[in-house]
């Protein structure tokens, strides 16, 4: 066999190689294994979705419940004392499904409101009855802080939950996790309420509620909004965003810029990826 044979077949060899390292055993650690993986990727070997679950796989045990979870300032919660026309408001402007429940603070968490239990007060005319929100309340699941998400995502598949409290080791409320929060870790985004078509980078929600695709141009940004946002410093509204935090936030952190409220609404631990905008209303 030639030399010039011999040096065209050395690529499928090296892979080759890599392969028999799995099969005995090999990859000595992680990161050697996430580098045949993508080796594959690039080879089209393996589709570029599949490598990306891969790797979301290996990284959450890993992670802890703290790294992904929604801060406590940000947590949206339902007062017991609520009157049902005070409530409904909060879930059609949040949009979310589930709402913890407290007592005096949000350390006293009473139970998990459900949106669709609401529908019954809603809609039905006959019905009549008084609102009683601890008629309505699921029981609320609490973890620690420092609980591995393989292993929360187990307890949610088992015990068929949602939504968990977080607390730390005095039992104080530290945050909230969601089902969802721990498989966008390995699948990335998932489709919500507030996702946007993919040449969509603007779409309105409700009354002076938009999402907004960070990506997007601060030029365009302007256009739209009719603002007149400085661009010297960051070229989209993600870039933007993020100097004005002075670090990558999170989901549900927020900040105020010329007169806008933006709220994260997906971000992973490189960059934001989605926004919501609402104006900040002038006294």
């Amino acid at each position: 066999m030639s030399d010039e044979s011999q040096t065209a077949q050395s690529p499928t060899r090296t892979w080759l190689e890599k392969i028999g390292q799995i099969l005995a055993g090999e990859p000595r650690d992680r990161n050697e294994l996430i580098e045949i993986l993508r080796d594959a990727a690039e080879r089209r070997l393996l589709d570029l979705n599949a490598l990306g679950m891969i790797e979301g796989i290996l990284q959450v045990p890993e992670l802890r419940v703290r790294d992904i979870m929604i801060p406590r300032s940000h947590i949206v919660v339902i007062e017991q004392d609520m009157p049902f026309d005070q409530i409904l408001p909060i879930v059609i402007t949040t949009v979310h499904s589930r709402f913890p429940v407290i007592g005096e603070n949000k350390d006293e968490i009473l139970g998990i409101l459900l949106a669709k239990d609401l529908l019954s007060y809603t809609f039905d005319s006959t019905a009549n009855k008084p609102f009683n929100i601890r008629e309505v309340l699921r029981p609320a699941v609490f973890v620690p802080e420092s609980k591995r998400l393989d292993v929360l995502l187990q307890e949610f598949r088992r015990n068929r939950n949602h939504m968990a409290v977080v607390v730390d080791e005095y039992g104080g409320v530290t945050g909230l996790i969601t089902i969802e929060d721990v498989l966008e870790q390995i699948v990335g985004d998932i489709e919500d309420e507030y996702d946007t078509d993919d040449d969509q980078l603007i779409k309105k929600y409700h009354e002076n509620t938009y999402a907004v695709k960070a990506l997007i141009a601060i030029d365009d940004f302007n256009d739209f909004f009719k603002t007149n946002i400085d661009d010297k410093d960051a070229d989209t509204i993600g870039g933007l965003v993020t100097r004005e935090f002075g670090h990558l936030p999170k989901r549900g952190e927020s900040v105020a810029i010329h007169g806008y409220k933006f709220k994260v609404l997906r971000a992973d631990s490189r960059r934001i990826h989605l926004l919501q905008v609402m104006q900040i209303k002038q006294n």
